[in-house]
């Protein structure tokens, strides 16, 4: 009798209703289920879209958006000053030459580029961006790179010997790793392309299983290139908060965010903000329980936590050796010392791995695949990766990884024993992240980068980190840093409510700003000034 009362309930809901009345009430009821299916299973969080909507009809007001407008146009106006002034008195090139240059004039042009910046990275100014400061081990990346500029892996039979160092580094890589015989990967440009190509396998393998709309579950403190392969592969992810004490991702969170449409859980190792590893043993315990794939982002350090332990330096297990990792992402350009452009994400098993492929069949200039993002790729920067490890082999990179992390764990000591600073977390590898409740750590980053030094701005919450290269190891670069942590920290201290200017100033009320949007926005405006190129009426 229980099962008729849903009928009962809606005939009597519609029984002095006209035709049109009920065509209506229906046609609303289904949109509404709709819009709202599609509000709980979108790519963002339903209150995250619902935000973005309410800020959307705000700007729609014409005294909002015209502030906004106006405002925008000054920050771009601010952009573009820095521009100008930055290529002041260089020679602006906005047409092709007539003539070509000679190969000394595109020299010196080069030399004159390079000049532009403010920053002493050769002498361990900046913040990770340069790994190494070896000539000799630059000179066999650059010489490899020379030889092999022009050649191609995807003509595998015109260039098979790029083929086979792709596949020598992949390899050499999967054995660091702890991979088995089955374990595969790819060469990509990069840990970006590394993330999206680990996202697109196992966005594939879910279609494959019948999950129309499959989620990939994530720490708060994941790179953002999950976001980006989010966004371009229409991935829905659910975000998971780290604790706020180790900055390590809630592992039971976790447990309760899996479902049916569950593709993927990252786990990072470490994290880009504060260098802090997640349990990566907790999570490939539900990996295996659940039947997900667990993803570790090794991007930043995984080129040295390989080396840690033969290196003198325990690190927790979080490579192949856990039974639920199904893939691993780790940068060659990083702390394996090669050029700028290359990276491996690493699988499992080929299964895995031919879920990362495109392939098309019905072209008529043939069938076509590709194992990465790109078609043509370069395989100078394959073999200039490829060289970099033959040359710097096992014993070096212990060595390198020792020296580093021995500066790295110098540096958090003394800054943990500074008044007024806290670092986050237990920092596993290279990066350290620190903040202060006692004054705007913003206020700290400006005064360093007058001292010369570049680091990274954090954010929810507000901290700046470094991240240690092999260029810090040089003599008292990490007594210096430790030398200007402790003056600054002191000078905030005296004036701690002295407001912050400059960049910082924006950093820090950037975080206030509840319309992301109007952040976006921002960020847009900044990256199209890295392409403005000033007319000569206006230097």
């Amino acid at each position: 009798m229980s099962d008729h009362q849903p009928c009962k309930a809606i005939n009597k809901l519609f029984e002095k209703r006209e035709p049109w009345q009920i065509v209506g009430i229906t046609a609303s009821s289904v949109l509404a289920m709709v819009w709202v299916y599609d509000l709980m299973t979108g790519r963002e969080s339903a209150t995250v879209r619902m935000r973005k909507e309410f800020f959307r009809w705000v700007r729609r007001i014409p005294m909002v958006r015209r502030k906004i407008e106006e405002k925008m146009a000054e920050i771009n106006n601010d952009f573009r000053k820095d521009v100008r002034k930055r290529l002041a008195g260089v020679n602006v090139r906005r047409e092709l030459p007539l003539k070509g240059l000679s190969a000394e004039q595109v020299a010196e042009e080069v030399k004159d580029h390079l000049s532009l910046g403010t920053v002493d990275w050769k002498g361990g100014n900046v913040s990770g961006a340069v790994y190494h400061l070896s000539e000799e081990i630059s000179k066999v990346a650059c010489d490899a790179y020379a030889l092999t500029a022009y050649t191609n892996p995807l003509h595998a039979d015109v260039f098979p010997g790029i083929n086979k160092m792709e596949a020598e580094i992949v390899r050499m890589a999967v054995n660091l790793f702890h991979g088995d015989d089955e374990a595969c990967g790819t060469v990509t440009t990069g840990g970006t392309e590394s993330i999206l190509m680990a996202c697109k396998a196992f966005r594939d393998l879910a279609h494959s299983k019948g999950i129309k709309n499959p989620q990939m579950i994530v720490p708060s403190t994941v790179h953002s290139a999950f976001d980006k392969a989010g966004q371009y592969l229409n991935i829905s992810i659910k975000t998971i908060p780290v604790d706020p004490v180790t900055m390590t991702v809630d592992v039971e969170a976790v447990r309760k965010a899996i479902g049916s449409r569950t593709c993927l859980i990252v786990g990072s190792a470490p994290n880009y903000p504060y260098g802090t590893m997640d349990n990566i043993a907790a999570l490939s315990q539900l990996a295996v329980e659940y039947e997900v794939p667990l993803h570790v982002d090794a991007c930043l350090g995984g080129f040295v936590s390989v080396f840690m332990e033969e290196a003198g330096y325990q690190i927790s297990p979080f490579d192949f050796r856990l039974k639920g990792v199904a893939s691993i992402s780790a940068d060659t350009h990083k702390y394996g010392y090669a050029p700028k452009g290359t990276s491996v994400v690493l699988y499992r098993c080929a299964e895995y791995r031919q879920q990362q492929y495109t392939v098309t069949t019905e072209w008529p200039g043939g069938v076509y695949g590709s194992p990465t993002v790109n078609g043509s790729r370069a395989g100078g920067l394959i073999a200039a990766c490829w060289a970099t490890m033959m040359y710097v082999g096992k014993e070096r990179y212990v060595q390198m990884t020792r020296e580093i992390i021995d500066t790295a764990r110098y540096i958090e000591r003394e800054l943990r024993l500074i008044d007024g600073i806290f670092v986050f977390g237990k920092p596993v590898t290279t990066v350290i992240g620190f903040g202060s409740k006692k004054f705007d750590i913003f206020k700290m980053a400006d005064l360093l980068h007058k001292k010369g030094w570049s680091l990274n701005a954090l954010q929810f919450p507000s901290g700046i980190h470094i991240c240690v290269t092999h260029a810090h190891t040089q003599p008292g670069v990490a007594e210096r840093f430790v030398k200007d942590i402790q003056d600054t920290t002191a000078a905030c201290l005296k004036e701690k409510g002295s407001p912050v200017e400059g960049k910082m100033a924006i950093y820090g009320v950037a975080q206030e700003i509840s319309d992301r949007s109007l952040v976006s926005d921002i960020t847009k405006h900044f990256i199209d000034s890295m392409y403005y190129l000033p007319k000569p009426d206006e230097v």
